[in-house]
């Protein structure tokens, strides 16, 4: 007897499963987003920000204001960027299910200031050597900026309020522990960092394509903080026009840029070089 034929529902079992049902099964959330330490509901964000702990960034629902307004209003008094969504991407962020139209992102470890960076170069006995992100908004790139600076022997990553990726577990993770050891500071703006550290005698370099020296003839053995720019823009215009030096990464090849997290690597280096 011969065999019979198989089903069409056995031969498509046997292909795996239809294209919807694998988008079906795809992961309710972004990584970097769903993590320990993301807070949902409005009890939860209420506790933290009366607790003082460091929050990065506030999403709440469309339509939500009349009911989370005074949450909203205590959030940007702190500084805090409170930005309004949809509520279908609270829903995809949510662990829980149950966010009530707000969800926190916390940073990992508790911010640090200038001052603090300033104080473990004097601590060391070492010229300051600083790095800062001037727009980097991929948690994995600051992450790994930070973990780069930190085996450099930098003392600390500075990061805007605004327009940057912050301290959650997607950046811990590609630190690889790094902000055990290294301060990160979160000021309002880079251009007002960069202008405060020239006041403590450090000296500002922006990596840019279009610097006027290399980075090879960089005096990285002075007082030092290196401007790392978006991958998308670079170094915004102000920072740039603020800074002491514009210095550049020599390229052969054809593609136009460097990764910023490479670009940091190689420029930090350097400086490590120089300083041994």
């Amino acid at each position: 007897m011969k065999n019979q034929p198989q089903s069409r529902g056995n031969q498509r079992d046997k292909r795996g499963p239809r294209p919807q049902d694998r988008w079906n099964n795809k992961p309710r959330f972004r990584p970097e987003e769903g993590d320990e330490n993301m807070l949902e509901g409005r009890n939860a964000v209420t506790e933290a920000l009366r607790s003082g702990r460091e929050i990065d960034k506030i999403y709440f629902a469309s339509g939500a204001v009349g009911t989370l307004g005074h949450l909203i209003a205590q959030a940007r008094q702190k500084g805090i960027t409170a930005q309004e969504i949809d509520r279908r991407k609270l829903d995809a962020m949510s662990i829980t299910g149950s966010h009530q139209g707000i969800i926190a992102l916390c940073a990992a470890v508790p911010y640090r200031s200038l001052e603090d960076m300033l104080a473990l170069a004097r601590e060391r006995g070492e010229k300051p050597l600083l790095v800062l992100c001037d727009g980097i908004t991929d948690p994995h790139n600051l992450g790994a900026i930070i973990r780069t600076a930190e085996i450099a022997g930098a003392h600390g990553v500075v990061i805007p309020r605004r327009r940057s990726a912050g301290l959650n577990a997607a950046c811990a993770k590609a630190a690889a522990g790094a902000l055990e050891y290294l301060p990160v500071a979160k000021v309002s703006s880079i251009a007002s960092a960069v202008q405060e550290l020239k006041k403590q005698g450090l000296f500002l370099f922006a990596a840019d394509m279009d610097g006027q020296q290399t980075l090879y003839e960089a005096d990285f053995t002075l007082p030092t903080a290196i401007v790392i720019g978006s991958e998308g823009t670079g170094v915004s215009a102000l920072v740039k026009q603020e800074c002491d030096f514009v210095v550049r990464i020599p390229q052969k090849g054809r593609i136009p840029s460097l990764n910023a997290s490479n670009a940091a690597a190689v420029l930090l280096f350097e400086a490590l070089r120089k300083r041994l």
